[in-house]
């Protein structure tokens, strides 16, 4: 009898899926979960941090006062304190002080400085927070003046010029008084209301003014902070002409003759 080819019938992995467990006679069915099965389980997501689901706020803008000095440039300073808008804002911010020309600024300027810096400006708000050092005081008990308050100037061609070399003193602005007083008598003879109508720059409408005899874009280019906006007047007047002088002859010493 030829011997015929029986195979026996393999149960599929997919139809395996009961097993049957002795319970006293009766027969429980229970599920199979294959090894792929469970190795292909998604894991849980963790919940987001604290710092991933809450945006951080933004730091806010600080202002302080910035004292220009040498070598500076309003870019400069805006990108040392990281202002929002760069130097043009802080040209905008400070339009009243600096003047019309942005890139001539002087040492001894103070600027509004808008800085998102939270330790530069907590730095200059301790300086300017500490409270000042109590004058020295005499054997008699009366504190003493300081030399700014105690100083006063009379009203006339020699205490004006006297003001104007103290505040150039300040700010570092070179001059003499034989140097101011000899070229305020050639320009104007001491007269700080004198106006030059005839010249060329009265021709293009920015008559020479004052003592010293400055153009209207001359004195707002060299204004000096502190003093007037008035071209006028005298402290005003000699102290942007001399800060003129300096930048261009070294000083007003050096000017002999029209400038």
């Amino acid at each position: 009898m030829p011997r015929g080819k029986h195979r026996r019938t393999r149960t599929s992995q997919l139809t395996r899926r009961v097993v049957a467990v002795g319970t006293g006679g009766a027969a429980l069915a229970l599920p199979l979960i294959g090894a792929t099965q469970a190795s292909a389980a998604e894991p849980a997501r963790s919940a987001p941090t604290v710092a991933q689901s809450v945006p951080q706020a933004a730091q806010p803008a600080t202002s302080l006062t910035y004292t220009v000095t040498k070598g500076d440039s309003l870019a400069r300073i805006a990108n040392k304190y990281d202002v929002s808008g760069g130097w043009k804002q802080l040209y905008k911010d400070n339009r009243a002080a600096v003047g019309d020309n942005p890139q001539l600024i002087h040492p001894g300027l103070k600027l509004k400085v808008k800085t998102a810096k939270a330790d530069a400006a907590k730095k200059t708000a301790t300086k300017s927070s500490a409270p000042a050092k109590p004058a020295a005081k005499p054997a008699g008990g009366v504190a003493q003046a300081t030399q700014a308050s105690a100083t006063t100037y009379p009203n006339n061609l020699d205490g004006w010029i006297r003001e104007a070399l103290d505040i150039m003193a300040q700010k570092g602005i070179p001059g003499s008084y034989d140097g101011i007083y000899r070229n305020i008598m050639r320009e104007s003879s001491g007269n700080p209301q004198a106006i030059n109508n005839w010249d060329s720059n009265a021709a293009q409408g920015t008559p020479s003014k004052g003592l010293l005899q400055v153009i209207d874009p001359t004195f707002a280019a060299y204004h000096v902070a502190g003093t007037s906006f008035d071209p006028y007047d005298p402290v005003a007047n000699i102290t942007a002409a001399c800060n003129y002088a300096a930048a261009r002859y070294g000083s007003i010493d050096n000017v002999n003759g029209p400038y």
